[in-house]
């Protein structure tokens, strides 16, 4: 696929990158515009990322969409708009063929990464499969999760790191885990920024975050060789309806790629 190619072929990392969920036209246009400019500027491949609809959230009250069919047509103009390929969430079989009739990566969330149905549903689509680790999984286990997409007839995979569970309400990342996927997975491996810092199962039901590290988090998965970059990013993240407490705020979002592309031609 001539997504995974280019990310291959490319001496600069890739990045995955924008609002938690699609909260209507507007926002994405303008965060998709935003962040293209950068990412054409620095050379960085870009892939628009945004839930068309969030299934995994605490408590019922919570933020899920707009509507799945609004959202899904939100992230195909995005694609045709800016001419850039995006991602969405998938949390059902059902979804993943919904949802590759818009986009051109499936992404698994965490929580799922075991669920076979669900991968097998997202590899027979023929788009790329982005599986991101279980916060309570190995780097080593995740070879078990890549062989169930290509065995399913899709080699076009690629997992990403969100942190490990660090008792009930925070996440590490082990760097030592991104070269050991490359390793045991041989593909593509992401380093998820944002998620990474969160501190979830919070008494309020709501996940809290540690966004004044993202730097820091973000300059150390460069450095140890990650072929790509995760970000949520909103112009107010204070305001947004999911996951504002680790995003990046847009305005942020260039300052830091430009350190990154730094530290990736310094390592080269």
């Amino acid at each position: 696929m001539k997504l995974i190619e280019e990310i291959k072929n490319s001496e600069m990392f890739f990045l995955l990158a924008g609002p938690c969920v699609i909260e209507g036209e507007e926002m994405a246009l303008r965060i998709a515009e935003h962040i293209k400019e950068i990412t054409d500027r620095l050379k960085i491949p870009y892939v628009f990322k945004g839930s068309f609809k969030k299934a995994n959230r605490s408590r019922l009250d919570s933020f899920t969409g707009i509507g799945d069919e609004k959202a899904l047509k939100i992230l195909s103009k995005v694609r045709k708009e800016f001419g850039i390929p995006v991602v969405t969430d998938i949390h059902s079989p059902e979804d993943a063929l919904k949802a590759a009739e818009y986009v051109d990566v499936l992404q698994i969330p965490a929580f799922l990464c075991r669920q076979t149905d669900l991968l097998v549903a997202a590899a027979k689509t023929g788009k790329v499969v982005n599986v991101k680790k279980g916060q309570f999984l190995s780097p080593e286990a995740m070879r078990f999760t890549v062989e169930k997409v290509r065995e399913s007839q899709n080699p076009n995979v690629m997992v990403t790191e969100r942190g490990t569970t660090f008792g009930y309400q925070d996440l590490v990342v082990d760097y030592r885990g991104i070269r050991i996927m490359q390793q045991e997975c041989r593909c593509p491996v992401v380093l998820d920024v944002t998620h990474s810092l969160q501190q979830p199962n919070q008494s309020s039901g709501v996940t809290g975050g540690q966004p004044e590290l993202i730097e820091t988090i973000a300059k150390a998965g460069i450095a140890v060789g990650a072929d790509g970059i995760f970000i949520e990013t909103h112009m107010e993240p204070a305001q947004a309806k999911s996951d504002g407490a680790n995003m990046l705020r847009l305005d942020l979002v260039e300052g830091l790629l430009e350190k990154l592309v730094r530290i990736r031609k310094a390592i080269l």
